[in-house]
């Protein structure tokens, strides 16, 4: 039973654990980093900020597991970044995040048109290769990739995923795979056992080609940690780093929910709704579309949202900082299904699946005089359960079933106040681990854990305890069916609105 680091490189900065091969979490941290936001959508990180973040978080946890048990180094967290590097591994600018659109206009440029936005000819030639399209917003890695080539120094010499950075500062070699490459688009993904890029994507983008990391097998060991990193860091010589992947990936192990067609639902920044598929597939209406799966043979239901958890914590910080979250979700719990009548529009950073709307925008609706701020944060929790129903449907339809019991892992998940307002809203059994929030550290250790040959995929469910679970209540139902019913109404009613305001 080998003893992994694992690092989980979320938005809001990077978690560290050391955890078992078996799913034991021995010890782990968080550190907070900032976002720089800017003109022009400018949004970045320092990711020679993250490395000396993660560096520090190594050392203490050093201090209390031997670093002898420490086999392997496996790494997930956010995607769909880019971060410009030289031949040694280093950045030579900061991480374009998830969040950058300075690249809007060239991303426009290339795929933009009048078939929903779209270039007819380019949208069906991407989606009968990969999949899915380079985004016109430029929120991307294509349209990340399209402004640095034209202002990245001239000593670049990759463009990165964040978890490949993180890899290649181990190893010192680059590499990626069709799990890290997912959001770029630029793999033929009709045969995911093809390590290359596809040709006709990458000369329809004009990127370099020369600056897009070498593929390797998802779930495979890379190398070993570099001599120097490791003399650096006080880990062994032999350390093997595997290959990083989303937290979507990292997610999906660490809810159990890994053979096919089986769901889960992530509550963190973001949220999701996911499960294995066997084949390549797409639904452009609801945006949402098959990604490289846990291995080069299956695949991922990928369809993000841009708010979850997200949702609460700008609420508390904005309107009531001096309460901690369990004070004002205690306050939500004792209120009402329904939030008396206090609706809550989660889209504060617009929206992707089951609409992509970027100029959508979140809010409050039917406050009275009578509101409390227990209706309020009830309302947006209530109004994230919506959004996720909202999303279950199709997603439903996408993977052809209906999704009895749905495990749910992420931040959000660590509330049983929450847990139960998605069964009841959902109607469906909801199931969580207890430590919901390192489902990404857990899933990463039980990754490393078959790519080193000591379990497989299939040994992972037993692996994973859900000793919470949430049956729905019938009683709320008339009033939850009853909501339900005005909050895809409030997307509808103000679309225009968005456009004018937010255009």
């Amino acid at each position: 039973m080998t003893t992994v680091v694992t690092i989980d490189l979320g938005t809001g900065g990077p978690k560290v654990g050391f955890v078992t091969t078996q799913g034991e979490v021995l010890w782990w941290e968080h550190t907070t980093v900032e976002t720089t936001l800017g003109p022009g959508g400018l949004a970045s990180q320092d990711a020679n900020q993250w490395w000396d973040v993660i560096v520090a978080s190594l050392a203490r946890g050093l201090r209390a597991v031997p670093a002898a048990q420490v086999g392997a180094i496996a790494i997930t967290g956010q995607w769909a970044s880019t971060i410009p590097v030289d031949e040694a591994g280093l950045p030579t600018g900061p991480c374009m995040m998830w969040l950058d659109e300075r690249g809007g206009p060239l991303s426009k440029a290339l795929v933009g048109g009048p078939l929903m936005g779209y270039h007819a000819a380019r949208l069906a030639t991407w989606l009968r290769r990969s999949g899915a399209v380079p985004s016109t917003t430029g929120a991307d890695p294509v349209g990340h990739m399209l402004w640095l080539e034209r202002n990245t120094p001239a000593n670049t010499r990759w463009y990165l995923e964040p978890v490949d950075y993180l890899a290649m500062r181990l190893t010192k070699q680059a590499a990626a795979t069709h799990a890290s490459m997912t959001a770029a688009w630029l793999t033929d993904n009709r045969d995911l056992s093809t390590l290359e890029y596809d040709a006709t994507l990458v000369h329809l983008t004009g990127i370099n080609p020369d600056r897009l990391p070498p593929l390797v097998k998802t779930g495979s060991v890379i190398g070993t940690v570099h001599p120097s990193v490791a003399t650096e860091l006080g880990l062994p010589a032999d350390t093997a780093v595997i290959t990083g992947v989303p937290d979507l990936h990292a997610a999906t192990i660490g809810s159990g929910a890994v053979e096919l067609g089986e769901p889960h639902i992530s509550i963190g920044t973001t949220g999701w709704i996911s499960a294995p598929l066997a084949k390549k597939k797409t639904d452009l209406v609801h945006m949402m579309a098959t990604v490289p799966g846990l291995d080069n043979a299956t695949y991922l239901l990928g369809n993000n949202q841009e708010s979850a958890g997200r949702a609460l914590a700008w609420y508390r910080d904005t309107l009531a900082p001096h309460l901690s979250y369990e004070e004002l979700i205690a306050e939500a719990a004792a209120r009402p299904a329904g939030a008396g009548g206090v609706y809550f529009t989660p889209w504060i950073a617009g929206e992707r699946s089951p609409v992509e709307n970027k100029q959508a925008r979140g809010g409050f609706h039917n406050l009275s005089a009578e509101a409390t701020r227990g209706d309020m944060t009830r309302a947006v929790m209530e109004g994230v359960a919506f959004n996720t129903k909202w999303l279950l449907g199709p997603s439903e339809k996408f993977v052809g079933k209906q999704f009895d019991t749905i495990r749910v892992v992420g931040g959000g998940a660590r509330s049983d106040t929450w847990c139960q307002i998605l069964a009841n809203v959902l109607d469906r059994t909801i199931v969580s681990p207890a430590q919901p929030l390192l489902s990404g550290i857990v899933g990463m250790a039980l990754y490393a854990g078959t790519a080193l040959g000591e379990i497989t995929l299939h040994d992972v469910p037993a692996l994973i305890s859900m000793p919470r679970v949430f049956e729905p209540d019938a009683s709320t139902r008339g009033a939850y069916d009853q909501a339900y019913a005005e909050f895809p109404k409030l997307f509808s009613s103000q679309k225009a609105f968005f456009g004018r305001v937010n255009g």
